[in-house]
């Protein structure tokens, strides 16, 4: 996967939003280029990782594209994790160089006492501000090295770190291919190659150290497409981005739409969202009613994908197949589907299991063989312990994943069901439903809520939230009590 094509184009990559910083292909490549020298220079070799601890900004993308080209693993940081968090991703992936951020050095400043074998001996940090001792600032350090490409570029990798639901931060790891990035086809290629052209313009709102959001950006501008990156995303922003850079796809989250939906009616009626052409969704369940709701107000170009971190499978549905298939996650793109009960056989259609995929992509979960082999059955199909069912039409539908569903009385209860329909209370930004302890119960749900106006987290709403709910959800599946 190569942006080098585009050089001379004469045409932005990037656009940050809502500060309006571009970066052309032309300087993205030398960019790339130069950092792709430094990492050679400080000894990196194919196989070896660069860890990134970067907000969304204007460099980001050229340190991915340095080390994706220098046969490199680089591992987005989640920004909001402690020095010491962070320090656990750098270990356990081995790193031998950190790019960092001024943003966030008081992160980078705080790591050298959690690294038990002491920094990397590259470390290099952007930003206006003055560097860390120690580090070496950006762009300033590859002043001097050449903006031309290294000679022996090989295909790299995302190294990506997925919390999950249990335990620490877990690497998912991909083997190498050993071929020259020109002929390497993304992960995502196809699929950006089908849904857009050289034409789009592509929003994406996300942080980049997510998987979904540095996968698409890349492939987006592996074809030739504008990325527009939001710096934080906001819900009104997002909307002033579609309108100002006249975008015409984008991604995102339910957690958006909800968030979204519930600006004031005067507001989201203010922006001409009129150059959007298709708009994609993954990464959670949507709730039904959110989805229809955007499909009311954005029309019917709302697609939606389901995939992991893992790469094992995924499965896709356009708008048009959702409406005749309201809730589902549609049908398979990469790999086959199988539904599997506890027991490992294979459940018919109707019946909720694990979630297993065959043909996808082969991955271990880093440093660790057990874990590794835990998410594969007999058969070689591979899980990430996600809940669902297959209609009789083959179309997916999911539940929940396995680790959060609580055991209440004998009863077997999937959070993300309550979860789904308290998200569409007009005074409910957000929600999680979980199982707490109970002497009587073995474990009884519970709710915390964030409410739209932080006025109405009341007792006396949290009462009210729970009658409305018990008309909605079987009481066995309705929480017992509601925390704000």
């Amino acid at each position: 996967m190569q942006i080098r094509q585009h050089v001379g184009a004469d045409k932005p990559a990037v656009i940050l939003h809502p500060s309006g910083t571009v970066v052309s292909f032309d300087e993205l490549e030398a960019r790339a280029n130069r950092l792709a020298h430094r990492f050679r220079r400080a000894g990196l070799r194919e196989g070896d990782a660069v860890a990134i601890l970067m907000e969304n900004n204007e460099h980001i993308h050229a340190v991915m594209w340095a080390a994706r080209r220098s046969g490199l693993y680089y591992v987005p940081i989640n920004t909001h994790l402690t020095a010491a968090e962070a320090a656990y991703i750098i270990e356990n992936s081995g790193a031998k160089a950190i790019v960092g951020s001024a943003a966030l050095r008081d992160t980078c400043a705080g790591l050298g006492e959690h690294l038990r074998a002491g920094p990397p001996e590259l470390l290099i940090l952007a930003g206006p501000e003055g560097c860390l001792t120690g580090w070496e600032p950006y762009p300033q350090c590859v002043a001097d090295q050449p903006d031309t490409a290294i000679d022996d570029e090989l295909e790299g990798d995302l190294l990506q770190y997925s919390s999950g639901t249990t335990g620490r931060p877990k690497g998912i790891k991909r083997e190498l291919l050993h071929v020259a990035p020109d002929a390497a086809p993304g992960m995502m290629s196809a699929l950006v190659g089908y849904w857009m052209d050289a034409d789009s313009i592509y929003l994406s709102p996300a942080p980049l150290y997510h998987t979904a959001p540095s996968v698409w950006s890349m492939s987006a501008q592996a074809g030739g497409i504008t990325t527009v990156v939001v710096e934080k995303f906001d819900p009104e922003g997002a909307l002033e981005a579609i309108q100002r850079h006249r975008v015409t796809h984008a991604q995102f989250v339910p957690a958006m739409f909800t968030r979204m939906l519930k600006l004031p009616e005067s507001i989201r009626n203010s922006y001409d969202l009129s150059s959007l052409k298709r708009v994609m969704h993954a990464a959670a369940p949507c709730p039904v009613e959110i989805k229809k709701q955007m499909m009311d107000w954005w029309g019917p170009i709302i697609d939606e994908y389901y995939a992991s971190s893992e790469a094992i499978g995924s499965t896709l549905i356009t708008a048009e197949d959702w409406l005749e298939h309201p809730g589902s996650v549609g049908k398979p793109m990469q790999g086959g589907v199988h539904i599997l009960g506890a027991d490992g056989v294979e459940l018919p259609p109707g019946q909720a299991g694990e979630i297993y995929f065959e043909g996808g992509y082969s991955f271990e979960y880093l440093n660790d063989p057990s874990k590794t082999a835990a998410s594969r059955d007999k058969h070689g199909w591979v899980t990430v312990g996600d809940v669902g069912y297959l209609d009789d039409q083959g179309y997916l539908f999911l539940t929940d994943r396995r680790h959060h569903m609580i055991i209440s009385g004998g009863v077997n209860i999937y959070p993300q069901e309550a979860e789904n329909i308290l998200v569409t209370h007009p005074k409910v930004m957000d929600a999680a439903v979980f199982g707490v302890p109970d002497d009587e119960m073995g474990q009884r749900v519970m709710a915390v809520v964030q409410t739209v106006d932080p006025t109405d987290a009341t007792s006396q709403f949290g009462d009210e939230l729970m009658e409305w709910l018990r008309d909605r959800l079987s009481h066995s599946k309705c929480p017992r009590s509601v925390a704000f």
